[in-house]
C-alpha cells in the first residue's frame, strides 16, 4: 500500500528538500524517521525539490508501506513526528492508490512569497521573509504580476541548472501581489522551472524599485533566454503552499 504524507518545514536549518551528501536535507531527516518507524529503509518520493532556505506548508511525499505493517495513517503521523526535528512536521497521512505518484500525479502547485517592506525587520522574521526596506511602487508590482498569467515561455525566469531546459512553457493560472503587513505574492500554475518563482518576484521588485522599466519585464517574456535575468529573490521568503492533484488522487 502507498502512504501519502503532507509535510511542512522551516527551510532555514536544511540543505533543501532533496537528499544530500551532508545528510542534512529534509528528505534525509524524514527518511531516517520513516526508517525508524518502519524498521527498515524505504524509498521516499517527493512532489519536487525546494532549495536550501525555502519553506513548505504542503510538500507531498509518498512511499510504499511494508506489507506486514498494521499502522493506520494517523499512527504514522504521530510516530514520524516523534522522530523528527521540530522544524519538520508531518501534517497528515492518507492511503492512496497504486497509481498515485507524489511528483508525476501532480497537476499544479501553489507558491507564496512573503516580503517585508518595513524599515526594520523584526527578529522573528529573519530567514522567513525577504526584507526590502526601500520604497516600492504598488502599481508597478501589480503591473508586472499582470504579465505572468497564461501559457508562456518562461525561459527568462529560469536559472541555469547545468543542463538544457527542453521545455520552458508553463501555464500560470494566478499571479498577484496582496498588500498588508507583508507583501505576499501568490502564484499558481501547472509547473515551475528552477528558481522560477524567485525570478518572478525579483523582476517585479526591481521594477517597483524604479531600477527597471515595465518594458524590460515584457521583453523577458517576448524574447526568452536562459541567463537573461539575474534578479533572483532570496530563498527566505518562498513557501510551497500546496501541491494539486486530480480528484481521482
Amino acid at each position: 500500500m502507498k502512504l501519502k504524507l503532507v509535510i511542512a518545514y522551516d527551510g532555514q536549518p536544511y540543505d533543501g528538500w532533496q537528499s544530500q551528501a551532508s545528510g542534512n536535507a529534509v528528505q534525509d531527516h524524514l527518511g531516517a524517521a520513516v526508517e525508524r518507524v518502519a524498521k527498515g529503509r524505504l524509498t521516499l518520493y517527493g512532489s519536487g525539490r525546494t532549495d536550501a532556505g525555502v519553506h513548505a506548508r504542503g510538500q507531498v511525499v509518498h512511499f510504499e508501506v511494508p506489507p506486514d505493517s498494521r499502522m493506520e495513517p494517523s499512527n504514522w503521523v504521530r510516530a514520524l513526528n516523534s522522530h523528527l526535528p521540530p522544524a519538520i512536521r508531518v501534517r497528515s497521512a492518507a492511503w492512496v492508490s497504486d497509481a498515485f505518484h507524489a511528483r508525476f500525479s501532480a497537476t499544479g502547485k501553489h507558491y507564496r512569497y512573503v516580503l517585508s517592506n518595513e524599515a526594520v525587520l523584526m527578529p522573528w522574521d529573519a530567514g522567513r521573509v525577504w526584507h526590502e526596506p526601500r520604497p516600492l511602487d504598488p502599481e508597478k508590482l501589480h503591473a508586472v504580476a499582470a504579465l505572468y498569467p497564461g501559457t508562456k515561455d518562461f525561459r527568462s525566469y529560469s536559472a541555469n541548472r547545468g543542463k538544457p531546459v527542453l521545455n520552458a512553457v508553463r501555464t500560470l493560472t494566478r499571479a498577484e501581489w496582496r498588500p498588508g503587513k507583508y507583501w505576499t505574492f501568490e502564484v499558481e500554475g501547472d509547473g515551475f522551472l528552477y528558481k522560477m518563482v524567485r525570478l518572478l518576484v525579483g523582476t517585479a521588485v526591481r521594477v517597483a524599485l524604479g531600477k527597471a522599466e515595465l518594458s524590460w519585464a515584457e521583453e523577458l517574456l517576448a524574447n526568452p533566454a536562459i541567463g537573461k535575468n539575474s534578479q533572483v529573490a532570496p530563498a527566505d521568503g518562498l513557501y510551497l503552499i500546496k501541491v494539486n492533484y486530480s480528484p481521482r488522487h
